[in-house]
């Protein structure tokens, strides 16, 4: 692989001065060297193909650091860790201690926000951009936003405040969900140019001032004109809806041409108020698998970058027996639905979709929307199943607690990917969501430690008549065959005992390795809420000392309300710590955590010697 240019790129300096006839070859340099480093490490791939040019014209046009740029999400930052001499870093690319795969303010000063979650970046970008002119800052303010980002209503309320501000902020629409349309060419870029030229700027100025000054005529003259220029609006520009808001809309720009890009950017510089700039861009430009499949090569992991083929599993890991379990259930049940924020794929509800379209609903990245959406059909007599990451479901807290929770409503959460996720890192971890569950009313909470208690657990939810989360983490949960599961109960998997501990979720795995052949008793806690009453009374009678295992925050969790109901005895709660835990394996995470077989069995051998 031909590496000449992005091996000379140490620094933004370096980069900058690539000769611009240069920059295409450049371009194609990128897309082959994120093929083959990604194919080794995993990662997002197809949105990073899709902005080379974008991000190559960003940051041509701008004068990084001192202006900044925030990716929304920050999954499609590689290329400017690239361009920003981060390039000899890409073999630990999401790996513990290694490069980030989003944008870290910590790694270097041309990531200006951390990012991870959707549709913060317009937020964000207004806030720099207002304490810059507080401040008296030099620089300019840029926030990337692709269009899935855009249907999260967070978005919209930035958009809605930063056009009333007339402050410049630039927004770059990144649109890839369309084909390059008729209106890219010369004629649009020659209508941009008209439109944002010091000469037409001047003269809408100085025609709206003599009008004001007309004493009879000008407001007339003034209102006439404007509705008339709603009107051509509305007839001739390709998305009116920024411009109402308050932007002037520039574009639809190609995305893949840096020279078009640059030199719409370099347009967007002039215009003094909030300007919006749209760009159609392909997702996995240039490799045909991910052009192809870029739903798959969107965040992927290990593949042969020849064929596109990723290694074969034989194992169906959590989020496909959530949504084939699901589909059988909805075999039965005519109530049931299933609610999905822009994750069908990624939860596994995709079978379902196929299976009963008219009740599957996808409504795009907007998890505050999905759950009041629940809760809206729960009312109505459905039996709604919103299956959401664990990290991005905190994000319709307020609406889980107001909505669903404080009216008791039959709503199921499938929390997927809780616990500790991997390399996605500190802003994708599902680590809280045992503690913001535990702070609402009527919240049910089944945590299963196999697949088949999965399974049953899924339809014990839905046959219920309360609100109740299923949380199962990233991965496949152990084929273990446990007793069947009885609604409130916990098992013992060994007696209890002076010691004993207490697991949950896939936890249960890793202590049961840590217990084997110590005189330690071992308890499945299969549900978080309701706790197991009677269990816990002959904890307390039997047991001198208690360790608690969860895989999730350890302050507020399962472990905190076991030791208000067994004060009086020795209660120990292992857990996440209140520190975000960084990318690395999972295996890796929980080691960090003081949470894998070896730190549970020194504990636990710890709590025996202690009660001696």
């Amino acid at each position: 692989m031909n590496t000449k240019y992005i091996d000379s790129i140490r620094s933004i300096e370096d980069f900058r001065r690539i000769p611009e006839n240069e920059l295409d070859c450049l371009a194609a340099e990128i897309r082959e060297f994120l093929v083959r480093s990604v194919s080794k490490t995993g990662g997002h791939l197809a949105s990073n193909l899709g902005v080379v040019e974008l991000t190559i014209a960003l940051q041509r046009a701008f004068d990084t650091p001192k202006d900044k740029i925030i990716f929304d999400v920050g999954h499609q930052t590689y290329v400017n860790k690239i361009l920003t001499g981060r390039a000899a870093e890409f073999p630990t690319l999401r790996q513990m201690d290694g490069l980030a795969g989003f944008p870290k303010t910590e790694e270097s000063e041309f990531d200006t926000f951390n990012t991870g979650h959707s549709s913060t970046s317009i937020s964000a970008a207004l806030g720099m951009l207002r304490a810059m002119r507080i401040k008296g800052t030099p620089g300019r303010v840029v926030a990337v936003i692709g269009d899935g980002a855009l249907t999260g209503g967070m978005a919209f309320e930035a958009l809605n405040d930063a056009g009333q501000s007339e402050l410049p902020l630039i927004v770059v629409l990144n649109d890839n969900n369309m084909s390059i349309s008729k209106n890219v060419g010369a004629l649009p870029r020659h209508l941009d140019s008209m439109r944002v030229s010091s000469g037409y700027l001047a003269f809408k100025r100085g025609m709206v001032n003599m009008l004001d000054k007309m004493t009879k005529a000008g407001p007339r003259i003034h209102a006439w004109l404007s509705k008339v220029k709603s009107r051509i609006k509305y007839l001739l520009l390709p998305n009116v809806l920024f411009e109402e808001m308050g932007f002037t809309y520039l574009g639809p720009v190609s995305g893949h041409d840096i020279q078009s890009l640059t030199e719409a950017l370099n347009l967007a510089k002039k215009v003094p108020n909030p300007v919006l700039l749209h760009v159609l861009t392909v997702k996995g430009k240039g490799y045909g698998p991910a052009e192809k499949e870029p739903s798959r090569f969107h965040g992927i992991g290990k593949f042969d970058p020849d064929t596109g083929r990723s290694p074969g599993t034989a194992k169906k890991d959590n989020s496909a027996i959530a949504g084939e379990t699901l589909c059988r259930i909805g075999r039965q049940e005519k109530d049931l639905a299933v609610i999905t924020a822009a994750m069908s794929e990624g939860t596994g509800m995709e079978p379902f979709r196929e299976a009963f379209p008219e009740r599957f609903f996808d409504v795009g990245i907007a998890e505050q929307h999905a759950v009041t959406m629940a809760a809206g059909l729960a009312m109505g007599g459905m039996k709604p199943v919103v299956a959401i990451y664990s990290s991005f479901l905190q994000r319709a807290y307020d609406q889980m607690l107001h909505d669903v929770a404080l009216q008791r409503l039959h709503v199921v959460f499938a929390i997927d990917r809780a616990g500790l996720v991997g390399a996605d890192g500190e802003t994708h971890q599902g680590v809280y969501d045992i503690a913001y569950c535990l702070t609402m009313p009527y919240v049910e909470i089944y945590s299963p430690a196999s697949k088949g208690e999965l399974e049953e657990m899924l339809k014990m939810a839905v046959e219920g008549g309360v609100p109740a989360a299923v949380r199962y983490g990233k991965g496949t949960l152990p084929d273990r065959v446990y007793p069947a599961v009885e609604y409130g109960k916990w098992i013992e998997i060994k007696p209890i005992a002076k010691v004993t501990v207490v697991a949950t979720g896939r936890m249960v795995e890793i202590a049961e390795r840590a217990v084997e052949n110590l005189d330690a008793g071992l308890v499945n806690a299969r549900f978080i809420r309701p706790m197991d009453e009677a269990m816990l009374d002959i904890i307390k009678q039997k047991a001198s000392y208690v360790i608690t295992i969860e895989d999730g925050i350890a302050q507020g969790g399962m472990g905190s309300r076991i030791a208000q109901r067994l004060a009086g005895i020795k209660v120990e709660c292992m857990g996440v710590s209140e520190k975000p835990v960084g990318q690395g394996t999972c295996d890796e995470q929980t080691r960090l955590c003081g949470m894998d077989e070896r730190a549970v069995r020194v504990r636990v051998l710890m709590a025996m010697e202690g009660i001696k």
